[in-house]
């Protein structure tokens, strides 16, 4: 398969300068094989000796042969960063979350990718169903390890059914073939009542665990609905009693796995435990926390860095009162969590916010939007000061899910916001702000 990649610059002082390549030429092969992205690209610079070959306008084809550390990169920057277009998704899930956006949201929402090559550089989690035969050979001989794949039911009729998708039957065939060519992933199951938990879910983890060490986790969550199903697949969210049959199922078979395999290897988000309204797991038990962002283990983490940021400190000269705002789901894990503050002679108000913009069952401070804030802190804060889970906010950004701003959310409760992302940042922020308050 050709593919011509256009170099739109050429980093100063590196090999590719050294050498001699240059701005808007094209880069057709490195050590003989076409360069299809950024995994191609990568892969084949990870060597000391590169034949590099270049097409020119109006000079022709160009071959380099450059000699440089295994680690040290060549120096070509390319029109994306991927160097190709993010692969868009194939399936149309019955519990898509994408589907049950309201209208009006911005592009990126909406917008559904199921990319191998995102799974392997940023952990997103990805089915295979676009993945043909050629492309698994691909990602094999790449050796990219570990994927991040979502699976949700190893029963291939299952599968097919909540997918939408007739080919997604063959996921044993595609996750052996990764696992017997050393390929590590991790797996994500959404449960929906009825559809693919009990004897479908018993299944699923029996079968995954046959692919241990190549399946190294398996992340289990539970559907997320919100108001805006009209027109979709009918379903509904979890009763504390299902929740509770879920943890006691998957307990049981944590436990088998420990015995045999010296790891639980299942793992439930943090939602079961509260819903049921049983204890979390002890932290130990989240081993390498290595589904943290399929919530599994986040509060436990949180907690963790909180005591131990918190250890370290001494009680405040002044008394200080600080608002912190958070979802629904986990308001009494942090309201006897801050109690902790009392001794050192810090006051907070803890404010739940319930989810009127997305509705459902939604209840994580994550998907918490500016409006939904606006409307039930206005009036209600006797601070001037607010601390929010910087999760609220669009990464590297100060921007709410609805669009609202950061600074417009500021002005209208005319009060300071301040994001944190951790037990640690947050104990920053209240302990060294004292001579600021």
């Amino acid at each position: 398969m050709e593919r011509k990649q256009k170099i739109i610059s050429v980093d100063a002082g590196s090999c590719a300068e050294k050498a001699g390549i240059r701005p808007d030429d094209l880069l057709l092969s490195i050590n003989g094989e076409p360069v299809l992205d950024l995994v191609d690209y990568e892969y084949l610079c990870a060597s000391e000796e590169l034949t590099v070959v270049t097409e020119c306008a109006g000079e022709g084809i160009e071959t380099f042969r450059i000699r440089k550390d295994s680690t040290d990169p060549l120096g070509l920057q390319f029109e994306t960063s991927l160097m190709s277009e993010i692969r868009t998704c194939r399936n149309n899930c019955v519990f898509c979350f994408v589907d049950q956006m309201p209208k009006g949201m911005r592009p990126s929402l909406s917008f559904k990718d199921d990319d191998w090559r995102m799974s392997f550089i940023m952990g997103n989690y990805i089915t295979l169903t676009n993945v043909s035969d050629e492309e698994l050979d691909r990602i094999i001989r790449r050796k990219v390890s570990p994927l991040y794949i979502s699976v949700h039911a190893t029963d291939p009729e299952v599968r097919r059914k909540l997918m939408c998708n007739r080919f997604a039957g063959n996921i044993m065939e595609r996750l052996k073939k990764l696992r017997d060519a050393g390929i590590r992933f991790h797996i994500q199951v959404v449960l929906c009542p009825g559809l693919n938990d009990g004897p479908v879910l018993m299944r699923t983890l029996e079968d995954l665990k046959s692919l241990y060490p190549g399946c190294g986790s398996v992340a289990i969550v539970p559907v997320g609905l919100t108001r805006f199903r009209e027109g979709l697949h009918p379903l509904r969210p979890y009763t504390a009693e299902e929740a509770m049959d879920v943890v006691m199922l998957v307990s049981e078979i944590r436990e088998a796995c420990l015995r045999k395999m010296g790891t639980r290897f299942a793992f439930l988000s943090d939602e079961w435990y509260l819903l049921a309204g049983l204890p979390l797991p002890e932290y130990e038990e989240y081993e390498e926390f290595g589904q943290i962002e399929n919530g599994v283990g986040l509060l436990r983490l949180f907690e963790d860095d909180f005591n131990w940021a918190l250890s370290d400190r001494k009680p405040l000269r002044h008394q200080r009162h600080v608002s912190i705002a958070g979802g629904t789901s986990c308001h009494l894990f942090f309201r006897n969590l801050y109690r902790k503050l009392e001794p050192y002679g810090v006051r907070t108000d803890l404010f739940p916010i319930r989810n009127d913009f997305f509705g459902g069952n939604v209840c994580v401070a994550g998907l918490v939007t500016g409006s939904d804030l606006l409307t039930q802190l206005r009036g209600n804060l006797r601070t001037k000061e607010l601390l929010i889970p910087a999760n609220m906010l669009r990464e590297q950004d100060d921007v709410f899910l609805d669009d609202m701003t950061l600074p417009e959310l500021e002005e209208k409760l005319e009060v300071r916001i301040r994001p944190f992302g951790s037990g640690d940042e947050l104990i920053d922020l209240i302990f060294d702000e004292e001579d600021n308050t």
